[in-house]
């Protein structure tokens, strides 16, 4: 290896007439050297979709808007609940769900203002 080394040295000062270009080269180490690169994490806060209801489909009160249970119907118009039913509030609807089941009966768009 030393041999080597001393050929390849050799051949530079034979090439250039001397031998302090080859030495004194700068060290380039920078332009190798591997970027950081600082990752933000986004996060995200997802919100709650509002659902459209119909009527047969189960309701549940996450996606409501404002969920309430209506305890004086006929305040909003609306007739008193069947037993086993009860009227609740998802934004300015007023929606008959069953208590026991969550299916909803009914539904009055626009009741509650």
């Amino acid at each position: 290896m030393k041999k080597f080394m001393t050929a390849a040295v050799a051949a530079a000062v034979a090439i250039t007439g001397t031998a302090a270009p080859v030495m004194a080269q700068p060290f380039h180490g920078d332009r190798h050297r591997i970027e950081q690169r600082t990752v933000i994490k986004q996060v995200v806060v997802k919100q709650p979709r509002y659902h459209n209801w119909r009527k047969g489909d189960r309701f549940d009160r996450r996606y409501a808007r404002d969920y309430r249970v209506i305890s004086s119907p006929r305040m909003y118009r609306l007739y008193n609940a069947p037993r086993g039913y009860h009227w609740v509030r998802s934004g300015n609807d007023a929606v008959l769900v069953g208590v026991t089941s969550g299916i909803i009966a009914a539904i009055m768009a626009n009741a509650i203002r």
